[in-house]
């Protein structure tokens, strides 16, 4: 009797040892961001009401994010658009609200949407371009809207080689970097590439040979860079 009650003592410990499981769940989540921004109307959009206009999108990098708005002003498009440079198509330049965090490109895919919907935009002429975090964010548009975009310019940014297989193969890109960047290699830009011309891609490759990771200074003040993109129709 003595050996009975510590074996069933015993089997009830074992039966309230931990076990491990594996359960089925779901959970609905719901992120919210808040994006600031600026929006540039080429002097014709007034001038002729019935016209549908381009539009580029421009991605800033890290050091203008989670600060002031003006401070995207300091690189890019923004900056030239401060120095009187005119465009023939609208810019749209949102801020990253995060200091050390990607861009949140659904964010932005959606802030982009309103402005097409309350604006005179041509949808088969949408331009996407971003330095350096921009860049690896315009990358990773490309890739999760690749029927989106008319022209795609990257400026020292950085992704997965991978990537190359779910751009759209229509899609022309530019791309800029500087050899002696040590803050994303020059090698992220040229694997990248090199990987859509193998696969078939309409690429142009700009390498500054003197050049670290501000190459963003020549890659935006190239003349041919917008006219390029104004000449680009899905």
């Amino acid at each position: 009797m003595k050996y009975a009650v510590l074996l069933l003592g015993f089997l009830l410990l074992q039966s309230c040892a931990g076990q491990s499981r594996l359960i089925d769940a779901e959970l609905e989540t719901v992120t919210k961001e808040k994006l600031q921004y600026y929006l540039y109307y080429p002097a014709e959009y007034d001038k002729n009401p019935k016209d549908d206009f381009g539009i580029l999108l421009f991605l800033h990098g890290g050091g203008e994010s989670g600060g002031e708005l003006d401070e995207i002003k300091k690189n890019g498009p923004p900056k030239l658009l401060v120095e009187g440079k005119e465009f023939p198509f609208l810019v749209l330049a949102p801020q990253n609200p995060h200091k050390q965090k990607w861009w949140n490109i659904n964010a932005v895919n959606q802030l982009l949407d309103a402005v097409i919907a309350t604006n005179r935009v041509d949808p088969k002429r949408i331009y996407l371009s971003g330095l350096s975090r921009g860049g690896s964010a315009a990358w990773d548009l490309a890739v999760q809207y690749p029927k989106k975009w008319a022209a795609l310019a990257v400026v020292c940014g950085m992704a997965p080689v991978p990537y190359a297989h779910w751009i759209n193969k229509k899609l022309p890109v530019w791309v800029f970097h500087g050899e002696l960047d040590k803050v994303i290699p020059v090698q992220e830009s040229d694997t990248m590439v090199k990987k859509l011309k193998e696969m078939g891609y309409d690429v142009t490759y700009t390498k500054y040979t003197d050049v670290g990771h501000n190459s963003w200074e020549r890659a935006y003040t190239t003349d041919e860079l917008y006219e390029w993109m104004a000449n680009q129709k899905q």
